[in-house]
């Protein structure tokens, strides 16, 4: 069964309505195979069908992303990403200086995981996670 029908089928199954429009929006965004921005999204569906405007494709990712079926990340100045949690967990090290983004090993999350849950009882979601800091291009230029 493709990503989109396994996305729809959970959230019919939650008893949510599917409409051609939030259809449209989760077949995007499960095709994309990659992270893609809201606009990215609405330009994918424009496509296809005049008949949505970017308000609906917000209000989709954003429901997506609240039933668990995908995360949306901060990429810096003002760069949000979804992605479906089928992507998998990873980690974004974001300079703020030049706004490079470096895909970093997920298990660098496990300590961090494992100490929110030792010492505060608390299950961190760490799937989708961006840092932001300084790259080393930017630290040898003395950008720190």
């Amino acid at each position: 069964m493709p990503h989109c029908h396994t996305l729809i089928a959970a959230l019919r199954q939650k008893g949510y309505r599917i409409t051609p429009q939030r259809e449209m929006v989760i077949e995007a965004i499960a095709h994309s195979g990659r992270h893609v921005t809201a606009e990215e999204v609405y330009a994918q569906v424009q496509a296809r069908t005049r008949s949505i405007n970017l308000a609906t494709v917000y209000r989709t990712l954003d429901f997506l992303v609240s039933e668990g079926l995908a995360s949306r990340n901060d990429l810096g100045s003002g760069r949000i990403v979804y992605a479906t949690a089928r992507h998998g967990p990873h980690l974004h090290l974001v300079c703020r200086h030049c706004g490079r983004v470096i895909e970093a090993e997920e298990n660098l999350l496990e300590p961090l995981g494992e100490r929110c849950r030792a010492r505060y009882g608390f299950e961190p979601d760490l799937q989708h996670l961006s840092v932001t800091g300084v790259c080393a291009d930017c630290q040898a230029k003395g950008e720190a």
